[in-house]
């Protein structure tokens, strides 16, 4: 008998091997931003891009572009657990 798999993790098995993984989880990430930042950087940020595990985020505020350096790792930390996997390696900010 064939073993059994959760249809989740086959649809993320399917979605992977077409390439379209990195776009979902750029979609689920741009959902979860403002409440894992707060609404000071969710207003200042200009545009969110992921790719290769790399989370791109262009600020308006140098100060805030500044703070969030400092804290990015922590970020990482957040939106990995967040969405139950290991999806960020490093965030760039611009």
């Amino acid at each position: 008998m064939p073993e059994e798999k959760p249809l989740k993790k086959t649809i993320d098995k399917l979605l992977r091997a077409y390439g379209y993984q990195d776009q979902l989880d750029e979609l689920e990430i741009i959902k979860i931003y403002e409440g894992l930042v707060g609404k000071m950087f969710a207003n200042h940020t200009q545009k969110i891009g992921f790719k290769n595990k790399i989370l791109y985020v262009k600020l308006d505020s140098a100060s805030l572009k500044q703070e969030l350096s400092y804290v990015k790792e922590g970020l990482v930390e957040k939106i990995n657990r967040t969405m139950g996997r290991g999806v960020v390696d490093k965030i760039v900010v611009k």
